[in-house]
């Protein structure tokens, strides 16, 4: 749903999934767009991570499964952003995650877009992957704070839902979605304002000291560390 998230999971893929390729493209992105997208085109296989700028009037080949993370804002970009498969008589599939509380989304797009869905049964053989995501956030602090952006960008977005009847921001389980951005503390943000987590625990480090990996990043946070002390 947002730039942030995108770059955040598209760093996130590239050390969890090996001999894959994976390219993400969102709209600050601007003069490389042109770019990633026609070297993606042109692979054999690989993953894409996006926002709604590749959810239509773009045309890849051969594209076999569109996977909607977030439901998007409006029902007709739903049906935009599955058409980017089973293009000119190929076969292809689309999924979208939902949280039970979601559930009448389906109802909505069935009314809405004369879309029927079928329920997916949830995998069972699922690896737990947030303990390698939290240490990459303790050994760079480029994907800590990507981490932290991504989050606070999902939140706005949730609460600026279209469909604000059936997302409900006061019915989101901020605790459970900290941890599956493998935060490593909750950031500030008007939204969380008074809001206790006891399901949530913070990593016993102190965040500060988590260093940029890229060493000139780093030594510029160390002299504006510098000037306010």
């Amino acid at each position: 749903s947002t730039c942030a998230c995108v770059e955040y999971y598209g760093k996130a893929l590239e050390a969890l999934i090996k001999q894959v390729k994976i390219m993400s493209i969102h709209g600050k992105m601007k003069h490389k767009r042109n770019k990633i997208f026609t070297e993606f085109r042109k692979l054999p296989g690989g993953i894409l991570v996006c926002t709604d700028v590749m959810a239509r009037g773009i045309d890849i080949p051969e594209v076999h499964w569109v996977l909607q993370y977030d439901p998007p804002s409006s029902a007709s970009a739903f049906v935009h952003r599955c058409g980017r498969t089973a293009r000119i008589g190929h076969v292809g599939s689309a999924l979208v995650f939902l949280l039970p509380m979601e559930e009448s989304y389906v109802n909505f797009l069935s009314i809405n877009q004369k879309c029927p869905m079928q329920e997916m049964k949830p995998q069972t053989n699922v690896l737990d992957l947030l303990p390698k995501l939290k240490s990459m956030a303790l050994a760079d602090r480029a994907m800590f704070e990507k981490g932290m952006k991504a989050f606070v960008s999902y939140v706005q977005a949730y609460a600026k839902h279209e469909c604000n009847l059936i997302f409900r921001i006061k019915d989101l389980d901020f605790a459970s979605l900290a941890r599956g951005f493998a935060l490593l503390k909750m950031p500030k943000m008007p939204e969380l304002r008074g809001k206790c987590f006891p399901d949530f625990t913070p990593a016993t480090v102190n965040t500060d000291s988590i260093s940029f990996k890229d060493k000139n990043r780093e030594k510029q946070r160390q002299k504006k560390l510098e000037q306010q002390r």
